[in-house]
């Protein structure tokens, strides 16, 4: 669960009950999934920038570079602990704190 005026990774909770995530306003809800794709054993997002400037005709610009993020320890399926953030959140600004955090010198 994401608090939708909030960024950055503030309020971000990962709920294992459906008592949890019922009557929460303002906030948004994502089904998790199981069995995610990896790279390398890692989870991952990946975000592709477009610009739309017509919709009548479509015009859609893509932007060359996207950005691709990574949590800080390799996801198990047996671990179930949602509490271990930095396996199941890709979030910049949660993994920043993580002691398995590398930043990227270029």
């Amino acid at each position: 669960m994401k608090p939708t005026n909030q960024a950055c990774g503030r309020g971000i909770k990962v709920v294992t009950k459906d008592s949890d995530v019922k009557n929460k306003k303002d906030y948004l809800a994502s089904e998790y999934i199981n069995n995610p794709h990896l790279i390398n054993n890692f989870k991952y997002d990946l975000r592709i920038y477009i610009l739309v400037t017509s919709y009548d005709p479509l015009r859609i610009y893509m932007f060359k570079d996207g950005l691709t993020r990574f949590a800080t320890y390799e996801y198990n399926d047996k671990v179930k602990d949602v509490k271990k953030r930095f396996i199941h959140l890709t979030n910049f600004s949660v993994n920043k704190h993580s002691k398995k955090f590398v930043k990227n010198k270029k």
